[in-house]
């Protein structure tokens, strides 16, 4: 709880291992995991709770398939970092895996990124502490809810 809010957290490895088992990284199957992604951040945005979704959606037009599922409560958030950022912090060896070749259809090494346009909210994680990105993004939250009217 933040602020007197219940937030609820939907990390993409989470739910790959569970609700999206048995998808893969191919254009259909990353489709279908951001849209089984946005369904349930949506049906626990109704219930009241802000929900942060911590997946890797590489492409503008499936952000925007999530943006259309979840309306108006929907807040990009670009958590931006150099590749080198990216590989020096891997810590599950994806991108060295990837790299060799082992692993296909990796976001930023054999598979495009496309980063947001207009997101509502850019986190450069190259040069700040976690601290500080968390900071910013509540931040970002509190104004949010201003705007929208609520406390």
């Amino acid at each position: 709880m933040a602020d007197g809010v219940a937030v609820a957290i939907l990390d993409g490895d989470d739910v790959r291992r569970g609700l999206s088992q048995g998808l893969g990284f191919g254009q259909a199957d990353r489709r279908e995991n951001i849209r089984r992604i946005a369904e349930v951040a949506r049906l626990l945005s109704d219930q009241g709770l802000v929900v942060i979704v911590a997946a890797v959606s590489p492409m503008r037009e499936l952000r925007a398939l999530a943006r259309n599922i979840i309306g108006t409560a929907f807040r990009e958030v670009y958590v931006s970092a150099p590749l080198a950022t990216c590989e020096r912090r891997d810590v599950k060896g994806l991108y060295a895996r990837a790299r060799r070749g082992e692993v296909t259809k990796f976001t930023g090494i054999s598979d495009a990124y496309e980063p947001p346009l207009q997101p509502d909210l850019v986190i450069d994680t190259s040069d700040c502490e976690v601290a500080h990105a968390t900071s910013a993004l509540m931040l970002a939250f509190r104004a949010w809810r201003m705007r929208d009217g609520r406390k």
